[in-house]
């Protein structure tokens, strides 16, 4: 069953390549977005099963963006990965308390993030 997908990056290369590893996972996107701010909008609008999000975005960081998905009630059952290239304890420690399901850093490659998707939706 294809699940729906919110990415959010501001770089439209990375969210062209997270949308083929979504695809690449038997899953859809049904929201992009280019910062947090129309991360949350689109994650409140269309309740996605999965949300992908960049740490470095405009307007809103994705752990800030994170940190507003987890409060909202309406999103309760909604998984969300956060990208990022940093790599080091402390920003990993900080995506994870912000309620990130997962913490993928970048670069990385469409099939392996498309096997992280299938596992993440997967679980229990």
């Amino acid at each position: 069953m294809s699940l729906p997908i919110l990415i959010a990056d501001d770089d439209p290369d990375i969210r062209m390549l997270i949308a083929i590893a979504v695809r690449k996972s038997g899953h859809h996107v049904s929201f992009e977005a280019a910062d947090g701010v129309e991360a949350v909008r689109g994650a409140t609008a269309a309740v996605p099963a999965l949300a992908i999000l960049d740490i470095s975005m405009p307007n809103m960081t994705g752990v800030q963006a994170c940190t507003l998905m987890r409060a909202d009630p309406r999103l309760v059952g909604m998984k969300i990965v956060l990208l990022s290239a940093a790599a080091h304890d402390r920003a990993v420690q900080a995506g994870l308390a912000a309620g990130a399901d997962l913490y993928v850093t970048k670069p990385f490659s469409p099939r392996a993030l498309a096997l992280t998707i299938t596992d993440l939706l997967d679980a229990p």
